[in-house]
């Protein structure tokens, strides 16, 4: 919940095999926060005490922000790694507002991580990279898999149309996965058995794979290590 904790967390997942940080940061309310200086601190931090760990933040409205806040924090703080849903910061129609935000990023050399609700997502991705609102080169995705089901649970079976649909696709991208509830360990496997990298964690599951209640964030971490 706080910057300390996440930072000890951190530096725990990074013994158990991490090879990244996707970081959420919250208020004195525990609320999802976007806040360019409290990432600061925290990116700081991390760098300090595991050098080795990237630090990926995220822009994600959560109900609270709109496209104008996101394009501003990432005015304010270029970081090594950032997550961005499309369909949120497109969510005003101001496609140049957001070319110039992504183009920036680029330029900057920060990783942009899309984040893809459903194989609709990827197309529309494709065509806005097509149209060069998106810069040109190789993308990374992030399919979430079980966001939107009843119960927030996934399947495996959901990344096939995720695949299908890329492979149908003119562009050149590397892809990662994460999925919500008890099956979260299942298709993140699957993922890993059909090419794709994972984030794993409190953010998508709180379950082991045998379905107890996992300590930490690093015990999910060890966990999905062992699949490798």
């Amino acid at each position: 919940m706080t910057i300390a904790e996440t930072v000890e967390t951190a530096v725990a997942c990074l013994r158990m095999g991490a090879g990244g940080l996707h970081a959420h940061l919250r208020d004195s309310e525990g609320h999802h926060w976007l806040d360019a200086g409290a990432y600061a601190e925290l990116i700081a931090e991390v760098a300090r005490c595991a050098p080795d760990l990237p630090v990926q933040i995220t822009t994600e409205a959560a109900g609270r922000y709109d496209p104008t806040s996101q394009r501003a924090l990432l005015e304010k703080i270029k970081p090594e790694g950032v997550s961005i849903s499309l369909a949120e910061m497109l969510a005003d129609g101001n496609r140049s507002a957001a070319r110039r935000s992504y183009h920036a990023l680029a330029e900057a050399g920060v990783a942009v991580q899309h984040i893809l609700y459903d194989r609709d997502q990827l197309a529309q991705l494709a065509a806005e990279q097509a149209a060069r609102v998106l810069p040109a080169g190789p993308l990374q995705l992030l399919f979430v898999l079980g966001r939107y089901t009843n119960g927030q649970q996934s399947d495996p079976s959901m990344l096939t149309p995720y695949l299908e649909t890329l492979a149908a696709l003119p562009i050149s991208a590397e892809w990662a996965v994460c999925a919500f509830g008890r099956a979260e360990t299942t298709c993140l496997a699957e993922a890993l058995a059909r090419g794709g990298s994972v984030r794993v964690g409190f953010e998508n599951n709180t379950l082991m794979a045998d379905g107890s209640v996992a300590p930490d964030n690093a015990a999910r971490v060890a966990e999905i290590a062992a699949l490798l």
